[in-house]
């Protein structure tokens, strides 16, 4: 993969997140705060947000979303092999929420 392809690949992730968020947070706020680790602050800037402003966001060349999965234990809990998997994605759902943004 060469570095525009890449960049591409970044923008067009950067867009999808974007849109996805949007929605969420317009039909369920609280659940899109939940869901993807936002501050409220950042919810409703996400909300406002025009068709243009998140083409023009989208197309940074950084990604503007991060994994939360940056605890080994979360990633265990979620590719656990020796678990039911609701139980595991329940625990890493919990120890995930303890690490959401606090609103200011």
């Amino acid at each position: 993969m060469t570095t525009d392809q890449l960049l591409d690949e970044i923008r067009e992730a950067n867009l999808s997140y974007l849109i996805l968020a949007q929605n969420l947070v317009r039909k369920d706020k609280a659940e899109a705060i939940f869901r993807l680790g936002l501050s409220e602050e950042i919810a409703d800037l996400l909300e406002a947000l025009s068709t243009a402003q998140i083409l023009k966001i989208a197309a940074t060349n950084m990604l503007i979303c991060r994994f939360r999965f940056d605890d080994e234990m979360v990633w265990k809990l979620i590719t656990g092999h020796g678990r039911e998997r609701g139980v595991g994605a329940t625990h890493a759902a919990i120890l995930m929420s303890a690490a959401l943004p606090k609103a200011a």
